[in-house]
């Protein structure tokens, strides 16, 4: 039986290992659409992305090694989403299938619940068997429908399933307080 795991808020020091495990899909998955890795510069700027706007970034770790990683991200950039947000989860090779993800997911919308969040949006590469829509159904997220071909990498159209789920008082009763700060502008897309 494995050693048992921690989950932490990551730290500039885990971006070596954040990078390697996200490179490792970029390269062999199909989770993310990125076709090439990010350096770990490119990932330490995502990682102080988040934590800028005051959202939880985690890690899982296990005797000094992080197993994977996840975060709450803006779903859109206009303000009206601001309460609403956006999970992404990543696992390494390795350590899947032994609860990493379920506790990093679970950690991840406790914390954005304390936040005032709304709402969590996960956007999924649709695939037969696909463990991450098996994971978010199992934590109570529901479908909201599939974009069919929206994605092409390793010579094959993908789909994109949206999954939803409602946190905290959801749609039930306005606001109390504001998620995220000030959205920027320059990204005023519909």
């Amino acid at each position: 039986m494995a050693e048992p795991f921690r989950i932490r808020a990551a730290t500039e020091a885990d971006v070596p290992e954040i990078t390697a495990i996200y490179a490792d899909e970029v390269a062999h998955g199909v989770a993310t659409f990125e076709e090439m890795a990010p350096t770990q510069e490119d990932m330490a700027a995502r990682l102080a992305g988040i934590k800028c706007r005051a959202l939880p970034y985690l890690v899982a770790e296990r005797a000094g090694t992080v197993l994977g990683y996840a975060y709450a991200g803006q779903f859109h950039p206009r303000a009206a989403y601001r309460y609403t947000l956006e999970d992404t989860v990543y696992i390494h090779k390795d350590a899947r299938r032994q609860g990493v993800a379920k506790a990093l997911l679970d950690k991840l919308l406790v914390q954005c619940e304390a936040l005032g969040a709304r709402q969590m949006m996960a956007l999924i590469t649709s695939v037969p068997d696909s463990a991450s829509i098996a994971l978010h159904a199992k934590l109570g997220f529901h479908s909201m429908g599939v974009a069919p071909a929206v994605g092409y990498k390793f010579g094959r159209w993908l789909d994109v399933a949206y999954m939803q789920r409602p946190i905290g008082a959801a749609n039930t009763t306005p606001p109390d307080r504001q998620v995220l700060g000030p959205i920027p502008s320059e990204n005023d897309n519909a």
